[in-house]
């Protein structure tokens, strides 16, 4: 990717923003989501090693927080009004058409500004780890556009490192609200049985070659999975979804699929009741 962007021609050029964005996206999605969940080795010191590449060095972001945030809190009370209810996707003050389509370009700009607001909540020694792995790898990116990609300009670099980071933004956020928001919301004293809580409030898209290989079948056809058993690989993931799904479904249990169009649409439809207004608390009738 970065010597295609040596190209002067317009086919290699826009090839090589093609590669490094799905690469990108790849290290920071896939990899930091499943090293989040020690997902990647068995060993839990490589783990904790994969963990700081992936989630510091690759996504500029804090590892303590992005593992405490989304396995302590969003798995553990999927759903759950207040703990797990996907709540910081939501960003009331902007509009449908705003936030789903233009607000993930800022992503790469807001991810390290998140991340340096939550150092306070962290111990100093990984503070300052956070800190150095997060300029080591936006620096290194910066580096290899102006050494190796041969850009005369930082701002023409600089504004190539926003365009590959942000290539797959508009899905990233689409599929963080598409999979869990607009399914039933509990109160976490009414929550159900966890089996019941993933069925319920967990939804599977459908197979993308892009997606698959960018953010990884744990986070896009075997979501219900993943939730179910979030120390699984993605291939595992893929292994046991026909055993889920029709344990699931024997149990008459929801096992919640959908397109990427339908919830799309279904967002543009209700954006101000899902996304800006209180979600309503289901009742566990029946249940």
């Amino acid at each position: 990717g970065f010597l295609c962007l040596r190209s002067a021609q317009a086919i290699p050029f826009l090839a090589g923003v093609l590669i490094l964005g799905v690469v990108h996206h790849t290290l920071t999605v896939k990899g930091s989501h499943l090293a989040s969940h020690n997902a990647l080795t068995q060993s839990k010191s490589w783990g904790k090693v994969w963990a700081v590449f992936f989630i510091e060095v690759c996504s500029a972001f804090t590892a303590e927080q992005a593992t405490y945030n989304h396995v302590k809190i969003h798995h553990g009370y999927t759903n759950v009004i207040g703990l797990g209810d996907s709540s910081t996707w939501k960003l009331p003050f902007l509009n449908c058409y705003v936030y789903m389509f233009i607000a993930p370009l800022a992503v790469p700009i807001l991810t390290p500004l998140v991340a340096l607001g939550l150092l306070r909540n962290v111990e100093w020694k990984a503070s300052l780890r956070t800190l150095c792995c997060m300029f080591l790898g936006l620096y290194c990116h910066y580096w290899l556009l102006l050494h190796v990609s041969g850009f005369q300009s930082p701002w023409s670099a600089l504004l190539c490192m926003l365009l590959t980071r942000s290539l797959l933004a508009h899905p990233y956020i689409h599929v963080n609200i598409f999979q869990h928001i607009g399914l039933p919301m509990f109160a976490p004293d009414r929550k159900p049985k966890r089996i019941h809580l993933m069925s319920l409030g967990v939804l599977n898209l459908p197979r993308n070659a892009l997606l698959d290989w960018s953010f990884g079948h744990s986070l896009i056809s075997c979501h219900v999975e993943h939730h179910l058993f979030p120390s699984l690989s993605d291939n595992m993931c893929l292994k046991i979804k026909p055993i889920v799904s029709q344990y699931l479904r024997q149990k008459k249990l929801p096992y919640n699929e959908d397109t990427y169009a339908s919830r799309l649409r279904l967002f543009l439809r209700r954006y101000e009741e899902l996304m800006v207004h209180a979600p309503p608390i289901t009742e566990l009738v029946g249940i």
